[in-house]
């Protein structure tokens, strides 16, 4: 499941992150590198400035994404030559980006700062951590400072990473999503029984108002189809009304996600949807409907990182 979390990740925001057309990312690696970071291949100069208007890095996806520079972090960076300063840097730069993610609603309590870093400047940190706790510790008594393994680090780095970028997803681009709906009238007597999903900021401890609409249009679109897509289907009939209150579960069995794309391609009924279980029980019916799905999907151009 992580695996395929990263997979995703990473697929959407090569695809759609960067301002000027693609740009293929590894996570957590070419965050960490480009991550407005000078190289120490740079002449010996006191200070290097990198232009983020010419290079492509996670500043500029972020700025992309939002629409407006972040506070504290300008689109010129200046970071130090001397490691344990330019690692300070970063470190405050980590810390001024989680906090702003943090109040646009982000859910990022378990992400330090530290975890954003390279293997080498972790270390540093850790060093710079433990001396001033040695300081501490001779004026008050005994502090621990607790340091990760490098395999341990990598994985949490990466799973810190991946984080980010989702709460980025949910923040910058979810917000995007807009509450407004257009209900045809003729529709209206099949939708007045339908359940309804809470817009509202304490509607849900686990969905963001964002994620609800999403919902909401799933339902919508789901009760006002599923009489039109398998009204002649032979492998179960019209399936029954149903109540779509999550993202896995309810989207296992391929219909909730075929309705969606039948709203919007009407001629895919005939020749892929047509032919799914209505009522599957078994995995290889459920697996049948998604790979109708996903070729489906193929047939319109919407196989992003999907295979068969």
């Amino acid at each position: 499941f992580f695996q395929k979390t990263l997979l995703a990740v990473k697929g959407w925001f090569t695809l759609f992150g960067w301002p000027k057309g693609q740009n293929p990312i590894s996570i957590p690696h070419s965050l960490r590198r480009d991550v407005c970071k000078v190289q120490m291949t740079v002449a010996q100069e006191k200070v290097f400035t990198r232009n983020l208007g010419k290079d492509k890095g996670f500043c500029e996806m972020v700025f992309n994404l939002n629409g407006d520079s972040l506070p504290g972090i300008a689109a010129s960076q200046s970071l130090s030559l001397e490691p344990t300063e330019r690692m300070l840097q970063l470190h405050w730069q980590h810390s001024a980006l989680l906090s702003f993610l943090k109040s646009q609603g982000a859910c990022l309590p378990h992400v330090m700062p530290e975890f954003l870093l390279e293997p080498e400047d972790y270390k540093l940190w850790i060093k710079v951590k433990k001396e001033k706790t040695t300081m501490r510790v001779d004026r008050f008594g005994d502090e621990h400072v607790f340091v990760l393994e490098d395999s341990t680090f990598e994985t949490m780095s990466k799973r810190a990473w991946i984080d980010v970028l989702l709460q980025i997803y949910k923040v910058f681009v979810l917000r995007r999503v807009s509450s407004r709906s257009r209900t045809d009238p003729s529709n209206l007597e099949s939708l007045q029984n339908m359940p309804r999903i809470k817009s509202n900021l304490l509607g849900s401890n686990i969905y963001s108002p964002y994620e609800r609409t999403i919902l909401t249009w799933l339902n919508k679109h789901y009760e006002e189809n599923r009489k039109i897509v398998w009204k002649d289907c032979q492998k179960g009939g019209v399936p029954p009304r149903r109540w779509i209150v999550n993202f896995d579960r309810d989207l296992l069995d391929g219909l909730v996600l075929a309705a969606q794309m039948a709203a919007y391609c009407p001629y895919l009924i005939a020749t892929h949807f047509i032919r799914m279980y209505t009522d599957p029980k078994t995995p290889q019916q459920f697996l049948h409907n998604c790979l109708i799905f996903v070729k489906a999907m193929h047939a319109v151009g919407l196989n992003i990182d999907i295979k068969v």
